[in-house]
C-alpha cells in the first residue's frame, strides 16, 4: 500500500500533467506614460554638421543613431587622451597601479615628447613627482601631453610599452580601426583611430569607470601654480554635457568626444576634423539635441525580475528562474515603442545542474520585424542536481515529455 501511494499515484498525477503549459506571472515590462492621441510627427534626418566624420550613439544599447564615414581613418589628436585614460583607469581597477603612486617626471615627459607649439602641457616640473591621481586630472582636464606620457612610463615603463596596453585594451573593446602609437595623440605616423571606435571607448568608459569619467566634467584644474580651463566648452553651454575630451592638431582638426544625460537617456557625440572650435562644439551640439528630441530610451526588463520559470529536471528543485543579467534598455524613434516585440528561446528540456549567471536561452527584441538585441537568458539561482530518486523519477517522466525546442513570448509583449 506505501508503494502505491510512495509511487503509482504520483505517477498517474503526473502523468496526466504531462504538456499542460505552466503559466508564467513575471511582471509585465512597463508601459510609456500615457499622451494625448496626437499623430506623431516623422523623424527628420540628422542635422549636416560640420566634420570630416561624426557618430551619434545611444548610451544605453551602444547603437549607431546616425553617423557620417563613420569608420573613416583619422588622426585622433588630443582624443587619444580617452585611451590614455581608459588604460590607465583599467591598470588601476587591475591593481597594477594606484591612484596615490607618485610619479616622477621624466625628461621625456616633461619635453612633451616632441609636442613643441602643437601640443598642451600640464606644466610639470622636471624630476619631481606627482600623485597619479592628479596626472590624471592634468590629462583630461588640461590635455597635458606631459601627463599623459609621465602616466604612460609608470604604467607600462616607456610610451612605446604603453602604447601596446593601448591597442591590446582597443581590440578587448571591438576598437576594430584603431592603431596608437603614443600615449598624448602628437602626430605619427600610424596613429589613427574612427568615430565609431571612439563612441565604443567613450560608451566602455562611462560604464567601466564612472568615477574617472566624471572628472570629465570638471571645469577648471590648477598644477604648477597655472589654472586651466576645461577645452569641452560644452561644459558652459549645456547642464546636461558632463564630458569627454576635446583634440586638435593641424593635420586632425578640431575634434570633440562628446556626451550629455538627460532623464533616463544618455547620448554620446563624436566629431572629427571640424574646421573649428567653435563648429566641432555646434555640431556636437546639434547631434546631441537630434537624439534627446526624437529618440527615446525604454526600460524593458528588470535584472532583479525572473522573466520565465521553466520546467528543470533532475534538479532539487523543479524550476529554474531565467533573467537577464543587467537591466534591458532600448532606444527607438519616438513613436516606435508600441511596434517592439520580445521572444525567450529556451531549451525545451532542462536537466539540473546549472550555475547561477550561466546562458541558458535569449531573449531576442525586434521592432517592426527587424532584430534590435538578442540578450542571453541566464539561470538567476544555482541550481544542483537533486538526490537518487528525483532523478530516477524525472528519468522516467522524461520519457512522456517531448524534446522540441521553445519560443515563448516575453511577459508584457504583444
Amino acid at each position: 500500500m506505501n508503494f502505491f501511494r510512495r509511487t503509482l499515484i504520483p505517477f498517474a498525477a503526473a502523468v496526466l500533467l504531462v504538456g499542460v503549459a505552466v503559466a508564467q506571472t513575471t511582471p509585465p515590462r512597463p508601459s510609456p506614460v500615457p499622451r494625448p492621441v496626437v499623430p506623431e510627427a516623422p523623424v527628420p534626418p540628422p542635422p549636416d554638421v560640420d566634420g570630416k566624420s561624426w557618430v551619434l550613439m545611444d548610451y544605453a544599447t551602444g547603437q549607431i543613431l546616425a553617423s557620417k564615414e563613420p569608420d573613416l581613418r583619422v588622426e585622433p589628436a588630443s582624443i587619444t587622451k580617452i585611451m590614455t585614460d581608459y588604460v590607465v583607469s583599467a591598470e588601476v581597477a587591475n591593481g597594477k597601479v594606484h591612484m596615490t603612486d607618485p610619479v616622477t617626471i621624466s625628461e621625456n615627459a616633461w619635453r612633451g615628447g616632441g609636442a613643441g607649439t602643437d601640443g598642451s602641457t600640464s606644466f610639470l616640473k622636471l624630476n619631481s613627482q606627482v600623485p597619479l591621481k592628479d596626472l590624471l586630472y592634468g590629462l583630461i582636464i588640461q590635455s597635458g601631453n606631459d601627463a599623459a606620457i609621465a602616466l604612460a612610463e609608470h604604467t607600462a615603463g616607456s610610451e612605446s610599452a604603453f602604447a601596446g596596453l593601448m591597442n591590446a585594451y582597443a581590440k578587448q573593446l571591438g576598437m576594430v580601426n584603431s592603431n596608437f602609437q603614443n600615449a598624448s595623440g602628437y602626430p605619427i605616423e600610424n596613429h589613427y583611430t574612427t568615430a565609431h571606435d571612439v563612441a565604443i571607448l567613450s560608451r566602455a568608459l562611462i560604464h567601466d569607470f564612472p568615477e574617472d569619467y566624471a572628472i570629465s566634467a570638471v571645469k577648471e584644474f590648477e598644477w604648477n601654480g597655472i589654472k586651466q580651463h576645461n577645452r569641452n566648452t560644452l561644459l558652459w553651454r549645456d547642464p546636461s554635457v558632463d564630458g569627454i575630451k576635446t583634440g586638435h592638431t593641424a593635420a586632425a582638426g578640431y575634434c570633440l568626444a562628446a556626451s550629455a544625460k538627460q532623464g533616463e537617456s544618455r547620448m554620446i557625440a563624436i566629431v572629427m576634423g571640424a574646421s573649428s572650435e567653435k563648429a566641432r562644439a555646434d555640431s556636437a551640439m546639434a547631434l546631441l539635441s537630434y537624439g534627446f528630441r526624437f529618440y527615446e530610451t525604454h526600460k524593458l526588463y528588470d535584472a532583479s525580475k525572473p522573466l520565465a520559470t521553466p520546467r528543470l529536471w533532475k534538479g532539487e528543485t523543479n524550476q529554474l528562474p531565467l533573467g537577464v543579467a543587467d537591466n534591458v534598455q532600448v532606444t527607438v524613434k519616438r513613436g516606435e515603442y508600441d511596434q517592439l516585440k520580445a521572444t525567450m528561446d529556451i531549451p525545451a528540456t532542462l536537466i539540473a545542474p546549472f550555475k547561477k549567471g550561466q546562458q541558458v536561452g535569449t531573449l531576442r527584441i525586434t521592432l517592426a520585424g527587424q532584430p534590435v538585441q538578442n540578450v542571453p537568458l541566464i539561470a538567476m539561482n544555482d541550481a544542483p542536481q537533486g538526490g537518487f530518486f528525483s532523478r530516477l523519477w524525472d528519468s522516467i517522466m522524461l520519457w512522456f515529455h517531448s524534446s522540441k525546442g521553445n519560443t515563448e513570448q516575453a511577459p508584457g509583449t504583444k
